[in-house]
């Protein structure tokens, strides 16, 4: 998984795609209704290709309701992906103090690192001695 901007602009870009698909899909399955008295709809010849599938009405308000509900998910996940951004509620002095907070942790860490590995070559060393003064009976 990515940092949060990537997951931000990925979930972007979902969202997009979305709103293409809900519009193609509109587009493509709804009734054909005249909207005003000078409306016409189209007739076309048989062998030709149909630009319109249209859909009984509550298979097509069903997929409205779905596809609104994952436009509505698809938002929602992005606003909490917003609200954890930092930056948002820390001001830079903040930022700064959480950045010496977290290099004073890395020092610490990496004293304890050398710690051990200094307490590792004395047991090796000890040990050592140990095997030099061990003779055969």
């Amino acid at each position: 998984m990515g940092d949060r901007l990537t997951q931000l602009q990925d979930a972007v870009d979902e969202l997009a795609q979305q709103f293409v698909a809900c519009i193609h899909y509109v587009h493509r399955h709804h009734n054909l209704e005249t909207l005003g008295p000078s409306d016409e709809i189209r007739v076309l010849p048989k062998d030709a290709e149909q630009e319109v599938d249209s859909h009984p009405a509550e298979v097509f308000k069903a997929a409205q309701v779905e596809l609104a509900q994952d436009l509505i998910t698809k938002e929602q996940q992005i606003e909490y992906l917003i609200s954890i951004l930092p930056g948002l509620d820390n001001s830079e002095r903040d930022q700064e103090r959480n950045i010496k907070e977290l290099e004073d942790e890395l020092r610490l860490a990496e004293a304890q690192h050398q710690q051990a590995i200094q307490e590792k070559k004395d047991i090796m060393s000890n040990l050592d001695e140990v095997i030099r003064s061990i003779r055969r009976p």
